[in-house]
């Protein structure tokens, strides 16, 4: 029974690090955490535009706040896919070969998506909509970013550039360092766009979105979805591998844009639909941290009988508030805990699921998708997703971690208890 359980967390361990070791989809998950700023910076301009108090939208349309923050709001969200497709490209020839210039790529990756991406005539001016630089063009910004990263990288270490002589500066020499790389690859989008615009889509964003993103979009914004990520997080953080770490690429991809989706149809005026978002994760997903473990690190500071669990929720407590909960993932252990395993994987469904199907159901407010840098206090992340009623779901959520960690935290924290008064029986045996 040992031997099949060593030989199954080997085999865990070993596809997961694979995974997380994997240049492209770690090069997504940089570079989309790289573009978080855009992102927060535009969801607070969203919700100052929009917050949903009579008084205060009276306020800001009369005193002309509310086009002030609309316009960071438009820039900035609705134009995400054009600060990714920049990050992809650069973070991925970073990782790839640290030695060629990683900015050059962005800018060259950034032109190639402009060329895929369709131009209307408005009054007889060329331009390009939004429709396709915000949410709906994340995808391609995100193809656009790994082979132009790839191909960049692939015909600078095969010399297939221009050198200039020692001594130019260094800026002039990367500039016709870059002349062939962007030249080959802006004619090969080139060529992909004509291509793509002979088709019945009309564009590539168009045939990407009805090909790919709308059918993961369906996919991945269901109930199912969210169990099997959860699921899937949970065991490799059993395993003592960062579970989201492995699977980020999936969750940026999919739910990242879903949230943006939602932040869109707000600074429109229009009602938000998709549950499963950046927001809704850190919010109701991972309170404490995950496993949403700050319901057993309130049961260890406060209910605790031995010494080392007290000691462990007071040190732990302050952290979960703020989603860091590696204190109690290696100090109770849960790594490896077979006594905590149910809380732990299950807990989280469990807690997700009651959030998911309250929101579902319209007996609170759907989240509006603001999403959150780890580290971000409770309340804090739950107010700004949909003010009062997320906030009551949140206690909630965090008295049902209480009451799934109870029996469990019983159970190790007696054991604990045990040990710490047979050692105490031990010392004064030794003494006498």
């Amino acid at each position: 029974m040992s031997m099949n359980f060593d030989k199954l967390k080997l085999s865990v361990i070993g596809t997961a690090s694979k995974i997380s070791k994997n240049k492209y989809l770690s090069s997504i998950s940089e570079a989309l955490t790289s573009v978080m700023p855009v992102l927060m910076l535009g969801s607070f301009a969203t919700l100052f535009a929009n917050l949903n108090i009579e008084g205060y939208q009276n306020f800001i349309q009369k005193t002309g706040l509310k086009q002030i923050f609309q316009i960071p709001a438009n820039v900035l969200i609705t134009l995400l896919s054009v600060y990714a497709v920049f990050f992809v490209a650069y973070r991925l020839v970073s990782n790839l070969n640290p030695k060629v210039d990683n900015a050059g790529a962005g800018l060259i990756s950034l032109m190639s998506f402009f060329i895929l991406t369709p131009i209307t005539k408005v009054n007889e001016a060329n331009a390009f909509t939004f429709q396709f630089l915000g949410a709906q063009g994340l995808f391609v910004a995100i193809i656009v970013g790994l082979i132009v990263g790839k191909l960049y990288v692939t015909i600078v270490e095969r010399n297939w550039i221009i050198k200039m002589p020692k001594g130019v500066p260094p800026t002039v020499a990367k500039t016709f360092a870059n002349l062939i790389p962007g030249t080959v690859i802006v004619i090969l989008f080139t060529l992909i766009s004509y291509l793509s615009s002979l088709t019945e889509f009309g564009s590539l964003h168009q045939m990407i979105y009805t090909f790919i993103q709308a059918p993961l979009h369906n996919i991945g914004g269901g109930y199912w979805s969210l169990v099997i990520f959860v699921f899937v997080v949970q065991i490799l953080w059993f395993f003592g591998i960062h579970g989201f770490m492995v699977v980020s690429p999936i969750f940026y991809s999919v739910w990242l844009p879903m949230g943006l989706e939602n932040l869109e149809a707000i600074s429109r005026g229009e009602a938000h639909h998709n549950i499963l978002s950046g927001g809704f994760y850190n919010s109701f997903v991972v309170v404490g941290g995950s496993g949403a473990t700050l319901g057993l690190a309130i049961l260890l500071a406060f209910f605790s009988r031995s010494k080392r669990y007290k000691t462990l929720g007071k040190l732990a407590f302050p952290a979960s508030i703020f989603s860091i909960n590696e204190p109690i993932i290696f100090g109770a252990p849960i790594v490896l805990n077979p006594f905590m395993l149910i809380p732990f994987v299950f807990g989280p469904i469990i807690v997700s699921s009651v959030a998911y199907w309250s929101m579902a159901l319209g007996i609170v407010p759907i989240a509006n998708g603001t999403h959150f840098p780890a580290g971000t206090p409770i309340i804090l992340n739950s107010f700004v997703n949909g003010g009062i009623p997320l906030v009551i779901l949140q206690f909630v959520c965090i008295a049902l971690q209480i009451l799934i960690y109870y029996p469990f935290f019983r159970l190790i924290d007696k054991r604990s208890l045990e040990d710490e008064r047979s050692a105490l029986e031990q010392e004064a045996a030794h003494g006498a």
